[in-house]
């Protein structure tokens, strides 16, 4: 299943993508995409229903495709080639850092640059929705504590990151730094997340092309390893690292947004985001 939320920010309505690609709205039988209804049992239910009996929408907006997220954790350089372009070595265990809630943000919403911003970078994602309680889980069971996948761009300002001293959550974190969907494609879609294209585009053209087969750690390795230093809920999201060709890595100079920007970026069958930058 595709499932989404749509409607003014902060007013989201649960919904799905129908086979035809008609959003259906859910809000008459699950009161968002978030908690239970990220269960077992809660997407059971969904999927019992006849997509065609649920009421037909033409949004004007897609949100989030999850809510009510308690965690956005984010691995770093889980690309080995990501890393060589940010002239880091590939980490002996995964980097673990924190994005603000608050980054998150519709799929197509408008991407606002921090005041004071002169670094302000992309980065295609592959994220991972938590569906149930993981604690101290095995490699081998943490799939099924994946609710499902979505895209993710984890913007980052670089200035804030790695020159203002500390961690790089600061350089994380500003609002809509965090768009995530335009769905959330249920795991039992996703047979293999370590096979899955993945690309980006500025202003039209390529700058991201990258497939999850080269994550130094896969999803299952990632949601057992930060199970082992917090309990992941359902609705928490894992963004799980990028492939090379972000901004701050390209030759001669660096290449940063800047107001008036257009991205494109998908990853294979988990939908596209198309945001435009506007000063904040």
């Amino acid at each position: 299943m595709k499932l989404l939320r749509f409607g003014p920010k902060g007013q989201e309505k649960p919904g799905l993508l129908d086979d035809n690609g008609t959003v259906r709205d859910l809000s008459a039988h699950v009161s968002d995409i978030a908690d239970d209804t990220l269960g077992a049992a809660g997407l059971a239910k969904i999927a019992a229903l006849d997509p065609a009996s649920l009421p037909a929408v033409e949004p004007d907006r897609l949100g989030p495709c999850v809510g009510q997220t308690g965690k956005f954790i984010c691995i770093g350089l889980n690309y080995s080639d990501h890393a060589a372009e940010a002239g880091m070595n590939v980490p002996k265990e995964p980097i673990i850092f924190a994005k603000a809630t608050s980054a998150i943000c519709g799929p197509n919403d408008d991407i606002e640059l921090p005041r004071g911003s002169k670094a302000s970078d992309w980065e295609v994602e592959l994220a991972v929705v938590i569906g149930k309680e993981a604690k101290y889980i095995t490699e081998a069971e943490a799939l099924d504590h994946v609710a499902g996948y979505c895209v993710a761009n984890d913007l980052s300002e670089r200035d804030y990151q790695i020159k203002h001293e500390g961690q790089w959550t600061k350089g994380k974190s500003a609002d809509t730094f965090g768009p995530l969907g335009p769905w959330l494609v249920t795991r039992d879609e996703v047979p293999d997340p370590q096979n899955l294209s993945l690309y980006l585009d500025v202003n039209g053209t390529r700058m991201q092309s990258g497939s999850t087969a080269t994550m130094v750690y896969g999803v299952a390795h990632v949601v057992a390893y930060l199970s082992r230093f917090m309990s992941l809920q359902p609705g928490d999201v894992i963004a799980t690292g990028t492939p090379p060709g972000v901004g701050m890595g390209m030759k001669p100079q660096p290449i940063y947004l800047k107001p008036g920007d257009q991205m494109e970026l998908g990853i294979e069958g988990l939908g596209q985001q198309v945001q435009k930058v506007v000063q904040g």
